[in-house]
C-alpha cells in the first residue's frame, strides 16, 4: 500500500486548532510539506514550530481571515508562483448553532461565502498545479449534517450540505486527471467546536454541560467522543497514492453515531 506522501505539498485550513492542526501534524508526519493558515498569527507560529521536519520538510504558514476573499487569492497565489500545491484540505470553522427558522439571511451568506466561496477560489488557483502534476487530493472536512441534520445547527446543515454537492460535483469533473474530491464526515469531536455546542445546550435545557456531554457521549456506539488525530488519520489516507480510486464520496467518522449508511 502506497502511504508516501513525501514531497507533497499541502495546505491545510483553520491549522492552529482541533481537528485543522492535528491533520497538519499528521501530514507533516508523513513526509508532506505542509502550508497552515488561519488568522492568529502568534497562534499559526506555536504549531509551526511544532511541526515534524526530520524527513527534511519545509513547512510555512499564511495569516488570512476567509473572510477576505481579495486577501486570501493573494496570498494563495504568491505562495503557488513558488510552488504547488497537490493536497488541500477545506477545513472552516463551522456557523454558530441556533434554530433555522431564526437564523438571518447574513448568516447563510457568511457561511455559504466562508465555506463554499472559499473552498472553490483554493481549488481553482491550486488545480493547474494538481493537473500538472497528474496528482490532487481535495478533503474536505464537513460533518455528519450532510447525512442527516443536526438539531439547533440550522445554519451549518444547510452549508455543509452545499460543500458535500459542490464536492460531488467538482469530483466528476476533475478525476481524469489524477484528482480526487472527497468529504470527511467527523461526529462529536473533542475540539473547541463540540465544547460550544455542549455549553449552547447546557444554556438552553438548564443543566450542566458534564451531564450534556455525558448524555451525547451515550449516543455513540463507541460511548466516547472522536479525537482530532481519529479524524485526521482518515484525512491523511485520503491524501495518499493509496486512495487514487476513492473519490466523489464521504467517509464518516463518528464512532457509529450516525444512523443512515
Amino acid at each position: 500500500m502506497n502511504l508516501n506522501i513525501e514531497n507533497k505539498n499541502a495546505f491545510v485550513g483553520g491549522s492552529t486548532q482541533g481537528i485543522g492542526r492535528a491533520c497538519a501534524q499528521t501530514l507533516a508526519k508523513m513526509g508532506a510539506n505542509v502550508t497552515l493558515t488561519a488568522r492568529n498569527e502568534e497562534k499559526l507560529n506555536a504549531v509551526l514550530e511544532q511541526l515534524d521536519t526530520s524527513q527534511g520538510q519545509n513547512h510555512q504558514y499564511i495569516t488570512v481571515d476567509f473572510e477576505d476573499q481579495q486577501g486570501l487569492q493573494q496570498k494563495v497565489n504568491s505562495l503557488i508562483a513558488q510552488q504547488p500545491f497537490h493536497i488541500l484540505i477545506n477545513n472552516t470553522g463551522g456557523p454558530k448553532s441556533g434554530p433555522i427558522h431564526k437564523a438571518s439571511p447574513n448568516e447563510f451568506l457568511q457561511a455559504y461565502n466562508n465555506h463554499i466561496i472559499c473552498n472553490h477560489l483554493l481549488l481553482q488557483a491550486m488545480l493547474e498545479g494538481m493537473k500538472a502534476a497528474g496528482y490532487g487530493r481535495v478533503i474536505n472536512v464537513v460533518s455528519t449534517s450532510v447525512k442527516t441534520p443536526i438539531p439547533n445547527l440550522g445554519v451549518s446543515n444547510t452549508t455543509r450540505g452545499a460543500v458535500a454537492s459542490w464536492a460531488k460535483t467538482m469530483a466528476n469533473e476533475l478525476a481524469a486527471f489524477g484528482i480526487t474530491v472527497n468529504n470527511v464526515l467527523p461526529g462529536f469531536t473533542n475540539t473547541g467546536r463540540l465544547n460550544e455546542i455542549i455549553e449552547a445546550r447546557a444554556s438552553k435545557q438548564g443543566v450542566t454541560q458534564g451531564q450534556v456531554a455525558k448524555q451525547m457521549a451515550s449516543t455513540v456506539p463507541a460511548k466516547r467522543f472522536g479525537e482530532p488525530n481519529e479524524i485526521a488519520a482518515a484525512v491523511a489516507f485520503l491524501a495518499t497514492p493509496a486512495a487514487s480510486y476513492i473519490n466523489g464520496t464521504n467517509v464518516v467518522v463518528d464512532g457509529g453515531r450516525t444512523k443512515c449508511l
